[in-house]
């Protein structure tokens, strides 16, 4: 968060993603003052946000009096390049959001869509955050997570091999071990 040698900050990008769902209230609360400078005082340069099927259009900022570089988009074919050069991932609550991120090993706040009826991803959320591989957060409570979060304290997240359990059903259904 200090400085470059030659005066520059690094570049460091906070990555937002809502997947193809509409999460205005996600995008809302990234496009807060008080969000964007937490994340400028942890040493994020840039936020970019990827809102969906969003109608709340966030603030563009070219970053010129010292604030965060804003840029949105709506979709891409894929996520994947900008889940690499992210310093720090803000998702909602999906799994395929969450898993790849944290198998490409990011720092990851997992934001919850209050508003979906019977909410599994809550669940899966907070079971990671409790394992302490990301940070769980509700729209609202978004810049308190930033504010007391500790990267380094996560944990990795390892993904389970499958094999045994496979072995195991092929063996109960009567088929070979080849």
């Amino acid at each position: 968060m200090g400085d470059a040698e030659d005066g520059v900050r690094p570049k460091r990008t906070a990555f937002v993603t809502v997947g193809t769902t509409c999460f205005d209230a996600l995008v809302r609360a990234v496009d807060t003052r008080e969000v964007q400078q937490e994340l400028s005082a942890r040493g994020y340069t840039d936020l970019v946000i990827q809102m969906g099927r969003g109608t709340y259009t966030p603030k563009k900022s070219n970053g010129e009096d010292g604030s965060l570089v804003v840029d949105y988009f709506t979709f891409s074919p894929s996520i994947v390049d900008y889940l690499r050069s992210a310093s720090l991932v803000i998702s909602h609550a999906g799994s395929g959001s969450i898993f790849e991120t944290l198998r490409l090993g990011k720092p990851l706040i997992v934001v919850v869509n209050e508003d979906l009826m019977d909410n599994h991803q809550t669940e899966l959320a907070e079971e990671l955050a409790e394992r302490k591989h990301l940070y769980c957060a509700r729209p609202q409570a978004l810049y308190k997570t930033i504010a007391d979060m500790d990267v380094e304290s996560l944990l990795p997240y390892v993904s389970g091999d499958a094999a045994p359990v496979a072995k195991h059903i092929n063996r109960f259904l009567g088929f070979s071990d080849d």
